[in-house]
């Protein structure tokens, strides 16, 4: 509570706003939260502070939530739940957004969406690569740069394969652990197969 406290008045500051500039932009979010509120708020004498208030405050203050729980760069250490020793801020920021995941967790969705979103990168880079290439071949002005365009090809078709492959690999695991898949982009629609469900229940 203390951690966000400082932590909105530090940022409103630096902003140049008032408690009432920045109760002003909350409303204009569609939350108000009186100007009272955030000065009690700032000054300790306000006891429970609600998560949504945590949201709308980091996006009046243009900011995301977790920069506001543990605000990293502003201060070394930071308490990761209450009445816990306080320790590196940063790693604090990493267990709260499920880059360090607990040591009792038994539930990896969050883990899989996580590597589903480096494989989406990796994929993407490679299919913008062989695409480019593939530019290369049909405008190349001679044999030989065009045989090296082919090969270079060849290469990143090899690398875009395999991103696809593990990207599939990914979102089959969290259909198995009973998840949706996040949307693909237009360049990676041939990574799902196709949905069979309108015909299975055309047959029926």
């Amino acid at each position: 509570m203390a951690t966000v406290a400082d932590e909105v008045r530090r940022r409103r500051k630096k902003l140049g706003w008032s408690a009432q500039g920045l109760a002003d932009r909350c409303e204009e979010i569609g939350y108000p939260i009186p100007r009272n509120v955030i000065g009690n708020m700032e000054s300790g004498r306000r006891a429970v502070l609600p998560l949504v208030e945590i949201m709308v405050l980091a996006k009046a203050l243009r900011m995301s939530p977790i920069s506001l729980i543990y605000p990293v760069g502003y201060v070394d250490e930071a308490r990761q739940l209450p009445y816990e020793v306080p320790r590196p801020a940063w790693d604090a920021v990493q267990w709260f957004t499920g880059n360090s995941p607990a040591e009792d967790a038994t539930d990896h969705m969050l883990d899989h969406f996580l590597a589903h979103d480096l494989e989406l990168r990796s994929a993407l880079a490679a299919v913008e690569s062989e695409d480019y290439e593939r530019w290369k071949v049909k405008t190349a002005p001679n044999r030989v740069q065009r045989e090296a365009a082919e090969r270079a090809l060849a290469r990143y078709a090899d690398q875009s394969a395999n991103a696809k492959h593990e990207l599939r690999r990914y979102r089959d695991a969290i259909r198995e652990a009973g998840g949706t898949p996040p949307h693909l982009p237009s360049q990676l629609d041939d990574v799902d197969p196709p949905d069979t469900d309108l015909t299975e229940e055309i047959d029926l």
